[in-house]
């Protein structure tokens, strides 16, 4: 590098992201050459990396605000990658070098086609396109509407998008991109016919698409969510072709409606608001209709379902539609009548009371919520049902009543935040009384390694600075890591001994883990625990650390 003060990358942010031996490997791969930079952005360096083969790397951003991707296999295992690294200090050498004029090669390639005539970049494309099939099959979807009729065109681009869409066995990870960008191809296609006189045809092959992808997706690791985004394509086309063709709307009204009730992937939910002005109100009558049919077939619940009731209510689907009606017409009592056509459930209950709450009715709100608490108060609570139901109380002035949800609840199913709720009301009685009965529950149950039934309590005992009783809780019954870290933080002052004895099990679990990030942290922990102790201990501590983990270098240069 000739000036570190011209480096577009930070290095030390790059070791952080890489670790020594990925970024040390980085180092090997720019100074042997195999990186070709392709262009320099204000946003971005587009490079090639040789490697077990040419691999297409980008890296993204500046200074220590480091991103990108690569096309190696440690790229989608670890993320940032050696090919990352390599590019990087590519991009700031040529910087430094002030070899960064015309961007790159393909800068270079650009000034270049611009000096070949039409023939000849006809020729170039055509060759490449016999050789790709992703190329040629772009090229083959857009050829298709040029001089053809309706029919032969429909003909041909379905068979183009039954070809894009095909899958031909599973499609892993890493072929996902291009199968989606095939598809995508297709889908640009129609979404250039969309806006021209072929609408009506654009319309019906977008469903078309539509049904292929989403039998598609259930062959593809659509982890990056690419099945998602070509949908919502599919559908934006679609509705721009809606709106050129203007169809039938009591047509399209019942079109709409079955791929929304009945679509897998929900691709045309809220349809009947987003394709408001294209269904125009006789469509939007018939989508009404359509719906409040279906609507009046389900069945009303109220209280806990049984085993012989049928759980596919499934009424997720028509309510929203039903509920964009009510809203549109601004009724607000037909709103509150399709919440509470459902009531099989506490969260069932809280989403009508909140909704009451929300439109001013918190009379109403507050005994749908008292409703549902007494309903259900033979099964496990719903902490949020209860709090919400014990606000409304107090603000009715109701304290005694809002004490009893919370206490029932709290007895049932404890937790921290009913409990600091309890400790705002009823003070210090309340406080024995939690305490009590925590450690009530403890008698007769031991700890697993996952769970301790401790944790609440020592949690507690933090909360109310009780750290003699919940140091005698974790010796007895042996909380958590997590809680017992947390009791050691706030309590070493007064009790630096078993503080010492967690952090000390603290720093090996982050010794074993290993890597930069869990050096430093526990760099960090062994210098606080030298404020619990006298030097000696630290020193005989130090010493140890560094005789069994000695190897690891990083953390040894921490340790000074």
């Amino acid at each position: 590098m000739k000036s570190k003060n011209t480096a577009r990358f930070d290095l030390h942010a790059l070791k952080d992201l890489t670790g020594d031996k990925a970024y040390a490997r980085g180092e090997a791969y720019f100074r042997d050459g195999t990186v070709h930079i392709l262009g320099i952005e204000p946003d971005r360096v587009l490079a090639r990396v040789a490697g077990t083969e040419d691999y297409r790397t980008i890296v993204t951003g500046q200074a220590t605000a480091i991103g990108g991707e690569c096309s190696c296999p440690a790229f989608e295992r670890e993320g940032f990658c050696k090919h990352m690294v390599a590019v990087a200090l590519a991009a700031n050498d040529a910087l430094a070098s002030g070899d960064t004029d015309g961007g790159g090669t393909l800068a270079q390639v650009r000034d270049y086609l611009k000096t070949k005539g039409v023939d000849a970049l006809v020729e170039m494309i055509m060759d490449m396109a016999e050789r790709e099939p992703a190329l040629l099959r772009k090229l083959e979807i857009a050829a298709a509407s040029l001089g053809t009729d309706d029919k032969t065109l429909e003909s041909q681009l379905r068979a183009a998008i039954r070809d894009a869409t095909r899958t031909r066995g599973f499609v892993d990870y890493r072929h996902a991109p291009g199968w989606a960008a095939g598809v995508e191809a297709a889908l640009d296609t129609l979404a250039e016919l969309a806006s021209g006189p072929r609408a009506a045809l654009s319309m019906k092959l977008v469903n078309y698409a539509i049904d292929r992808i989403e039998r598609a997706i259930e062959n593809i690791d659509d982890s990056d969510g690419y099945g998602t985004d070509l949908l919502s394509h599919a559908q934006h086309i679609h509705l721009d072709a809606c709106r050129a063709a203007k169809p039938d709307p009591v047509a399209l009204a019942r079109d709409l409606f079955l791929r929304e009730t009945e679509g897998e992937y929900d691709t045309f939910y809220a349809a009947a608001a987003r394709y408001e002005d294209v269904l125009g109100e006789e469509g939007l009558t018939e989508y009404r209709r359509l719906a409040q049919e279906a609507w009046e077939k389900l069945p009303a619940r109220h209280g806990p379902r049984r085993g012989s009731e049928d759980h596919e209510f499934n009424d997720f689907r028509l309510r929203p539609i039903l509920d964009f009606f009510a809203e549109r017409d601004g009724d607000v009592e037909m709103r509150i009548a399709l919440r509470a056509k459902d009531l099989s459930s506490p969260w069932a209950y809280l989403q009508l009371a909140e909704f009451c709450q929300a439109h001013g009715r918190e009379a109403e709100a507050l005994r749908h919520a008292e409703e549902g608490l007494w309903l259900f108060e033979d099964g496990r609570p719903d902490e949020r049902l209860v709090c919400f139901a014990a606000d409304l109380l107090l603000k009715a002035k109701r304290k005694a009543d809002a004490e009893g949800h919370l206490w029932r609840a709290f007895e049932k199913t404890p937790s921290l935040d009913l409990y600091g709720r309890l400790r705002k009301l009823g003070g210090e009685e309340a406080v024995r009384r939690a305490v009590g009965f925590l450690e009530q529950k403890l008698v007769g149950v031991s700890s697993t390694p996952w769970h301790s039934p401790a944790d609440l309590l020592v949690r507690v005992m933090i909360e109310e600075k009780m750290f003699e009783e919940a140091w005698g809780i974790v010796r007895d019954h042996r909380a958590s890591r997590g809680v017992r870290e947390a009791l050691a933080a706030e309590s070493e002052a007064a009790y630096p001994r078993e503080a010492l004895a967690v952090y000390t099990e603290r720093v090996e679990d982050l010794a074993g883990t290993g890597g930069n990030p869990a050096y430093k942290e526990a760099a960090a922990l062994i210098a606080r625990m030298a404020t619990l102790r006298d030097i000696a201990e630290q020193k005989a501590y130090l010493a140890d650390i560094k005789e069994r983990h000695g190897r690891k270098r990083n953390f040894m240069k921490l340790l000074g």
